[in-house]
């Protein structure tokens, strides 16, 4: 529950006995590597499964804080391309947005603060957007699907014997034990160095979007950096988005397969090694990253959609952005500047 504890009172809060006798390969299963790496990987897989829905949700308010296109998520145009991620995200995003008017050409036409256009002057037809916004289906699509196999990975690995030799029964009142080869991580150190390379195009996609917010040349005319205070004393969201440009980075140094690497140990008896234990720490290490990044795109989108409201409020968001922008404004009290998040 967030919270560091003592082993011994967290394994009783989890309503175990802290105290234990070891049996045969007891203490080598609680101290293997395996395990180690095991545990890691839950861990990031877990918190991986999360982050995809709040990715398409801070997208979904991108999208419409930038006035986009709904076109390119039309099930006809992922029925010609049939990933299922890619079809489940499409819909996901369609009904996040259901019932959004600030998608649609009318609003478009409204002039906002940082906009060059004439008031009275339409705005160009948009036929597509950025592939940041376009593309989201295809890029958060083999992310889901990249979890789901992780996932299969994991839940194996968890009900799963991973140490060595195993003990079985001989059918005689005896045992017999035989040695192989179930402590290589391979399966493990595999599956983080995919999840790792999918949440960290999950987080340069998101960087993208939040970069475009920033910038009104980009994000058709949203108040430069997303200013809501005095220009010159606040700085908006600008550092916000060099913070999260430079997750983006590091994740593109930690996504670097480490499954393919081996070096030899203990004489070259162990003359291949699966590293799954460093490709565990940097799996999680990616998440934790993204989920900084994802985080700063809901609360910049947010900010964009706060900051236009009076000039768009005869066009409403989408079911799914208003409920998320209520749940933004419970967890982030608003400034008192005019219901207002601003950087200080």
């Amino acid at each position: 529950k967030g919270k560091r504890l003592p082993a011994r009172e967290a394994i009783a809060k989890a309503g175990f006995d802290p105290d234990f006798d070891l049996g045969a390969k007891d203490a080598s299963a609680l101290i293997n590597g395996s395990t180690t790496s095991l545990a890691l990987g839950a861990l990031a897989t877990h918190d991986a499964r999360q982050l995809l829905k709040h990715a398409d949700i801070a997208m979904c308010l991108s999208l419409e804080a930038m006035r986009g296109e709904l076109a390119a998520f039309d099930p006809r145009v992922h029925k010609a391309r049939p990933h299922p991620g890619q079809a489940r995200i499409a819909r996901n995003l369609l009904r996040i947005l259901e019932g959004s008017k600030r998608c649609s050409q009318a609003a478009r036409d409204v002039v906002f603060p940082d906009e060059p256009r004439q008031p009275g002057t339409p705005a160009s037809p948009r036929v597509q957007d950025v592939y940041s916004l376009r593309c989201t289906p295809q890029v958060h699509g083999p992310a889901v699907e990249a979890v789901e196999y992780v996932e299969r990975i994991i839940g194996t690995e968890i009900n799963s014997a991973t140490d060595n030799p195993l003990i079985f029964d001989d059918g005689q009142a005896g045992y017999v034990s035989i040695s192989g080869g179930h402590f290589h991580g391979q399966y493990v150190a595999q599956a983080m160095d995919l999840l790792a390379i999918a949440m960290a195009d999950l987080g340069s996609i998101s960087e993208r979007r939040l970069a475009r917010l920033i910038d009104p040349t980009m994000s058709y005319g949203l108040p430069r950096n997303l200013l809501a205070g005095k220009r010159g004393l606040n700085t908006g969201f600008a550092t916000v988005q060099c913070s999260m440009s430079a997750l983006a980075m590091e994740n593109r140094g930690l996504a670097t397969p480490g499954s393919v690497d081996s070096i030899p140990g203990k004489s070259n008896a162990e003359d291949h090694v699966s590293n799954s234990t460093w490709c565990g720490r940097k799996a999680r290490t990616v998440v934790e990253n993204v989920e900084q990044i994802v985080a700063g795109e809901l609360l910049m989108a947010a900010q964009a959609l706060t900051l236009v409201e009076p000039l768009a409020k005869d066009y409403p968001l989408g079911r799914g952005s208003q409920a998320a922008i209520g749940a933004i404004r419970a967890i982030i009290p608003p400034a008192l500047d005019g219901d207002r998040w601003y950087a200080t």
